[in-house]
């Protein structure tokens, strides 16, 4: 499977329909595609955790989009879930969509509760002072209060962020698909660029070697450490 090697993902197959594969890659190499770091669509992205991150250290994971000029959205994802204890409830909603997230190394599979917001609805709470806690739906506060860990109420949860982010399609010679490619950039000054594609699971094989191979051919090879966003996000 190229980057992806198939060990971590094969006991995850027959979890979800769905696999994103992911790789980080030193920004020098996204010049080598064609990226410009500073354009592409803006996001500005938020989390919201405890101070001692009770929710991401127990698999919990509260997201906020800001979209500039589109709806913005809220998620809260589970990371990793298991599908089978996953509630019916929960399972049957619209916008609970479960997949597999692999990068070079480690696979996992995660579930995620996205609802859509109003345009600029985030940036207006901030601006305001308003807990964006409050932005979300009463099924995601729902499953918060379902796998939050103890002491880890709305009430107790603070801002992380925001984070810049621009998001890019590169389109590779060789390559029958699309990449998309985002670029976060820190508080602390520090970034990340990612570069990934969703298909199916049964495909992710095949998928994972052509993009292996497309990327070579621009001389991209991942970066040493293959960190996932929200872990670069929260502790950096």
């Amino acid at each position: 499977m190229g980057f992806w090697q198939p060990d971590p993902l094969e006991p995850l197959a027959g979890q979800a329909d769905e696999v994103e594969l992911k790789v980080v890659v030193p920004r020098r190499d996204g010049r080598s595609l064609g990226i410009d770091p500073d354009r592409g669509a803006a996001r500005r992205v938020y989390f919201l955790d405890t101070p001692g991150l009770a929710l991401y250290r127990h698999g919990v994971i509260v997201r906020f989009r800001d979209r500039a000029k589109r709806r913005d959205d809220a998620v809260v994802k589970l990371r990793p879930v298991v599908p089978g204890r996953v509630p019916g409830w929960l399972r049957d909603a619209d916008r609970f969509q479960m997949e597999i997230d692999a990068l070079p190394g480690h696979a996992v599979c995660s579930g995620a509760l996205k609802e859509r917001l109003g345009r600029d609805e985030v940036s207006r709470a901030v601006a305001a002072g308003r807990p964006l806690a409050k932005l979300l739906s009463g099924r995601q506060r729902r499953l918060l209060a379902k796998y939050a860990p103890a002491g880890a109420g709305l009430d107790d949860l603070i801002v992380y962020g925001p984070i810049d982010v621009r998001c890019t399609n590169v389109r590779l010679r060789g390559l029958d698909r699309g990449l998309t490619a985002e670029r976060w950039r820190f508080p602390d000054g520090s970034d990340l660029l990612e570069l990934s594609t969703k298909c199916a699971v049964d495909e992710a094989a095949a998928v994972a070697k052509r993009v292996t191979a497309a990327l070579r051919a621009y001389g991209v090879a991942p970066a040493a450490r293959q960190h996932t966003k929200t872990e670069m996000a929260l502790l950096t």
